[in-house]
């Protein structure tokens, strides 16, 4: 079958099999119905816990490295038998000799190359008070009101540094999102992680290939293969930085020889630096397509709030996802194009929100593209800077935007028929996915019999630990609201 028929037809699989004769809601609208009323009489607590079990497909739009809380980067930078045997300092002191922000985050190995003076600055991670712990922890989050866009882009990357280039630690987080995303229900993780400038506990380079085997080993694990999750990855490249041509022809090269792991290629970076145009990669993504068998392309566009065409000239350099797309109303030539298109919205609320891209989710695209026949999905972007979950993103866009089933059921197919995952691979998730849909319906319509008491817990699936983040304990707090003891933070 070719590629252009197989994808079609893998996008036609949506709301087959999912209602019949046999089932509790013979038609779309019955489920839609019934589901409404029952929702309805839910409390914000168990509307959540809904949610969570719902089965979600997977998360398409997912930077690794921005994926890890802040416990979870301490945790791993000071445990020598989970992080390869590396040793780091942090930054505690500001200084006329050190540039760097607070909490700049190096190896022993660049410590040791300091002068004395910017040495004074720094102090070893397993050497920090508890309350330096805590500062350290919340410094790669985006947690306190005065922080925003410039805070995240300008420091919080500079802060983690050299973790994000130990491959052991980035083993260990993927794991830890897998072991999460298995507690939410999701499937499939669609991941943008680099290795390319890895490096040894002796600061020598790691080889790319022998950096992704590390990863990929932890992915062959018993505790990797126990989520049920599975992973594949993109390769980022940053869309402003120098040796543009350079950096695409090896990305290029490395995708293509690791295409059972490495499904696309994706553009990241500030959309507001000129130098990170869509145009400026037309010529040399241009050449590299004759050269290496299709690779696919998903690309950050349209993250601003002020009107430009970067989402129409990143089609034009043949993306086929578009990442964030905020801006894609104020393109009506370009929105036209991608309504009932196989193009698709990777929506980021939190993310959107956070960053200050909106003022408030009412202005937020999303409902506009869903109900307007733009195929989006929902995803977590940045999840741990956030401190947030795919199950957040699902309880803002339900609550705020008043979903139907059919709506909640259609994002959650579209992130696994917009993937790049192989196409065999993808027709397999899809149908257990549909399958998991119609047992989620048919155990919470069976576990309706009587509507639930205030104090009732929704538990048609598999019951798991309650989680709750800090995000939604502070967006909504009434999700979290009279838990006790019971409330378990993510990052904990």
């Amino acid at each position: 079958m070719s590629f252009v028929v197989r994808t079609l037809f893998i996008l036609s699989l949506s709301f087959v099999g999912l209602y019949s004769a046999a089932s509790p809601f013979p038609t779309e609208e019955d489920a839609n119905g019934w589901f409404k009323q029952y929702t309805q009489s839910l409390t914000d607590s168990q509307t959540y816990q809904l949610l969570k079990q719902f089965p979600k497909g997977g998360d398409l739009h997912h930077h690794l490295s921005g994926s890890a809380y802040g416990k979870w980067w301490y945790e791993l930078a000071t445990n020598q038998a989970l992080n390869g045997g590396y040793q780091y300092f942090t930054k505690i002191n500001h200084s006329e000799c050190d540039s760097a922000p607070l909490f700049h985050t190096i190896s022993n190995t660049t410590h040791s190359k300091l002068t004395k003076c910017e040495q004074k600055q720094y102090k070893a991670l397993n050497a920090l008070s508890n309350k330096e712990q805590e500062a350290f922890i919340h410094s790669v989050e985006l947690d306190k009101p005065e922080e925003g866009r410039e805070e995240f882009f300008e420091f919080h990357w500079q802060r983690l540094s050299e973790l994000t280039q130990n491959p052991y630690i980035t083993a260990q987080v993927l794991l830890r999102n897998m072991e999460l995303y298995q507690q939410e229900n999701v499937r499939y993780l669609e991941t943008q992680m680099n290795v390319r400038f890895m490096n040894r506990a002796d600061g020598s380079r790691f080889p790319p290939a022998g950096a992704l085997k590390v990863i990929t080993d932890m992915l062959d694990s018993e505790p990797a293969k126990a989520t049920g999750v599975t992973v594949r990855f993109q390769y980022a490249l940053v869309r402003f930085t120098d040796n543009i041509e350079a950096q695409l022809d090896w990305i290029f090269k490395f995708v293509d020889a690791n295409r059972k792991w490495y499904v696309g290629i994706n553009l990241v970076g500030r959309e507001d630096d000129p130098r990170g145009q869509p145009t400026r990669f037309l010529a040399p993504i241009t050449r590299l397509r004759a050269q290496y068998p299709a690779i696919r392309l998903s690309f950050h566009a349209g993250e601003s709030e002020h009107a430009d065409t970067n989402i129409r000239d990143t089609l034009l350099l043949g993306a086929e996802r578009i990442g964030h797309g905020i801006n894609l109303l104020k393109d009506p030539s370009t929105y036209l194009l991608m309504r009932h298109n196989r193009y698709l919205i990777e929506t980021n609320l939190i993310s959107n929100l956070k960053l200050e891209y909106i003022d408030d989710l009412s202005a937020h695209p999303f409902p506009q593209l869903l109900r307007t026949g733009v195929p989006t999905a929902l995803s977590t972007d940045d999840r741990g800077m956030w401190d947030a979950t795919l199950t957040d993103e699902y309880y803002l866009a339900f609550t705020q935007f008043n979903l139907s089933w059919s709506e909640l059921v259609t994002l959650s197919q579209n992130s696994i028929k917009y993937s790049f995952l192989q196409d065999e691979k993808k027709e397999q998730l899809l149908t257990e996915l549909n399958r998991d849909l119609t047992q989620f319906l048919a155990l919470i319509a069976e576990s309706a019999n009587q509507i639930p008491s205030a104090n009732s817990k929704v538990q048609p699936l598999n019951s798991n630990v309650e989680r709750y983040s800090d995000f939604i304990c502070e967006f909504a707090a009434s999700v979290c609201a009279n838990e006790g003891n019971n409330k378990e933070i993510t990052r904990k």
